[in-house]
């Protein structure tokens, strides 16, 4: 954590009280060099203070462009990676200083569906042997338990009984995320973290997986945070979207909201930039400038102000919070009423 010492704390934002998952301040810094010249070097800021909550039976999707941090913030929420500073509270514990052994009882609830399901998958292990393994590694069942457990998921998923034999490589794209899910599901887990689930799949292929999924999540209850670029299959399938740009989230709202009335002018560029399904449909578009800046050496102030077209002298220097503008809608704006304006001498105060 004493990398980040010197960064300040982001304020806390405040959660439900039926928030299954609870991230706040959440960062992840990677060093530019190894060994002795590692000290005082700039780092990378993956993840740079990212706050949200998902509650029990909801799916939050997180957009962005590439490299925003989407797929990092995954990854520290199911510990496979350690965060630089910042608190994953699951279940109102907190597991960001668990060790590997108390981690252990807590990941057969955080489970995941990775983007390429054919190297998530051993290619030595036959399918039914990828699904069991989850199941003889807590030890729970009994070998004639796990082979009926094993049939009831591939029925669930559809795949075939005589798929069981079958190697990865034996199975289509489609298929192959089926077996992937199947084993998340092995474990009966509360909240699946979907990495790019679909993208690598096609279309008519995409739509039979998400149908897959909400099918699932109103059969089991689960939760989801489904990590995508797609945003046509994200408001498809969630209940609310957080909106990430260069590390951090920019704005939270139920899709509905995201989709309508976006209130970030970057939230507002990723919805312009979506093709139109029309040919002879033209439309209007706020091109951005410039490209992205380096995570390496963001920006002060807003992430966005470098390319943002309603920019002020306050964005330039003032960073600002996320905050509710609405019920259930968090923006990080200073140009949207209810932002807070940070005053050096004085501490936050409502901006003019």
């Amino acid at each position: 954590m004493s990398e980040t010492a010197s960064v300040p704390a982001p304020a806390t934002l405040p959660t439900p009280g039926n928030a299954l998952l609870e991230v706040q301040g959440l960062r992840k810094y990677y060093p530019t060099r190894q060994g002795l010249f590692a000290a005082g070097a700039p780092k990378v800021h993956a993840v740079d203070g990212v706050s949200f909550w998902i509650r029990e039976g909801e799916t939050l999707g997180l957009v962005g462009e590439s490299g925003c941090g989407k797929s990092t913030t995954g990854k520290l929420i199911l510990r496979l990676q350690d965060p630089s500073a910042g608190s994953i509270q699951w279940r109102g514990r907190e597991i960001t200083d668990l060790n590997a052994g108390e981690m252990r009882i807590i990941r057969k609830e955080l489970q995941a569906v990775f983007q390429d399901p054919y190297a998530s998958l051993n290619p030595r292990m036959r399918a039914g042997e990828i699904v069991a393994e989850p199941l003889r590694n807590f030890g729970e069942m009994t070998g004639s338990e796990r082979k009926e457990r094993v049939a009831q998921l591939f029925a669930r998923v559809g795949l075939r009984p005589d798929q069981l034999v079958k190697y990865p490589y034996e199975f289509s794209g489609g298929q192959r995320q089926r077996l992937g899910i199947a084993r998340a599901l092995s474990v009966n887990p509360k909240l699946i973290v979907c990495d790019e689930p679909v993208s690598a799949l096609d279309v008519s292929v995409q739509a039979q997986v998400i149908n897959l999924l909400m099918d699932l999540q109103e059969e089991l209850g689960l939760s989801y945070l489904f990590i995508a670029h797609d945003l046509a299959v994200v408001e498809h399938i969630s209940h609310r979207v957080a909106v990430m740009y260069l590390g951090k989230v920019v704005e939270i709202a139920p899709k509905r909201t995201i989709f309508t009335a976006p209130a970030h002018p970057y939230t507002e560029a990723l919805l312009e930039a979506v093709p139109v399904a029309s040919p002879g449909l033209r439309r209007a578009r706020k091109v951005l400038g410039g490209d992205v800046p380096s995570p390496i050496n963001p920006p002060s102030g807003c992430r966005f102000h470098t390319r943002c077209p309603y920019v002020e002298a306050r964005c330039r220097e003032v960073e600002p919070p996320l905050v509710a503008i609405a019920p259930d809608h968090l923006v990080a704006c200073h140009l949207r009423p209810g932002s807070i304006m940070t005053d050096p001498a004085s501490g936050p105060t409502p901006a003019a």
